[in-house]
Formats: structure tokens, C-alpha cells, sequence
């Protein structure tokens, strides 16, 4: 189960960071007979989010299972330098929320915190969420369905 997860980060990381592009994200044109059809390539961020949500994912069922197997992926930490989408730059306030995002996924995995599992994971869902609220809002729902109740 832990290298299925592994290999679907790996792929995701691999998709979105397509070198032969200069652009952050572009569209693709494929024809299938008389039908073109554009397709939307991500950014690196945008396929790193997409890992990390789908990562996330796996880890709240198993924090639910009370079967915890994953470990903090290393990948994360690209989020520093993985490429923004088209026309977006970095803010102090992504900085801000980037670094504390990193901190607590990783504080999940202390074994002697004294804090709950659930509730270092919730803190870093609720860092996903704070950056979201300045940087980007469009994810919001789709974040808040990964805190446990």
C-alpha cells in the first residue's frame, strides 16, 4: 500500500514538472480524428499540491485506522522552490504559511509529542488552510474535507 502512495507522488511530481516547457503551465492540443482538445498541463506547484492533498488523503484514513505507516515525504519541502502556476509569485504571506505547513506535517510523525496525532494532523491541514484564505481560495472545500472531525 505505502509504495502504491509512493509511486502516485512520485508520478504526480514527475507529471508536473515537464522541463522542455519554459511556461509554468501551458495547454496541449490533442486531436482525436475531428475533435481537438486542450488540455491543462499543471505547474510544479500545482501537481505538488495535488500530491500532497492526495498523501494527506491517505494518511487521515489511516490516523483514522489508527494504523499510521507513512512517513513524512521528503517532497514536500519543494514547495519552496517548485514553479508557481502562470502570473503568480511568491508572498510573505505563502513564506510564512509554506514554513509552518513543513513544521507541523512533519511534527505528525514525532513519536514523543505529547500532543494527539489528530491533532497535529488537523494543525497542518488548518496551515493548508490559512495559506489558502490569502494565496489562493479556489481549494478551500475540497481542504477543509481533509480535517478529522
Amino acid at each position: 500500500m505505502q509504495k502504491r502512495i509512493e509511486f502516485l507522488f512520485l508520478g504526480l511530481l514527475i507529471f508536473g514538472c515537464n522541463s522542455s516547457n519554459t511556461s509554468t503551465e501551458s495547454k496541449t492540443t490533442i486531436v482525436d480524428g475531428t475533435t481537438r482538445y486542450e488540455v491543462y498541463q499543471s505547474s510544479e506547484m500545482s501537481a505538488l499540491m495535488k500530491a500532497m492533498h492526495s498523501y494527506n488523503t491517505q494518511l487521515k484514513a489511516q490516523i483514522l485506522d489508527d494504523e499510521v505507516t507513512l512517513e513524512f515525504p521528503e517532497a514536500f519541502e519543494n514547495i519552496d522552490v517548485a514553479q508557481l502556476s502562470d502570473g503568480k509569485s511568491r508572498t510573505q504571506a505563502f513564506d510564512h504559511y509554506s514554513g509552518k505547513f513543513i513544521e507541523a506535517q512533519k511534527a505528525i510523525f514525532e513519536e514523543d509529542s505529547t500532543v494527539s496525532i489528530k491533532d497535529r494532523y488537523n494543525n497542518a491541514i488548518t496551515m493548508c488552510l490559512s495559506c489558502h484564505q490569502t494565496e489562493c481560495t479556489g481549494p478551500i472545500p475540497k481542504i477543509k474535507k481533509l480535517l478529522i472531525k
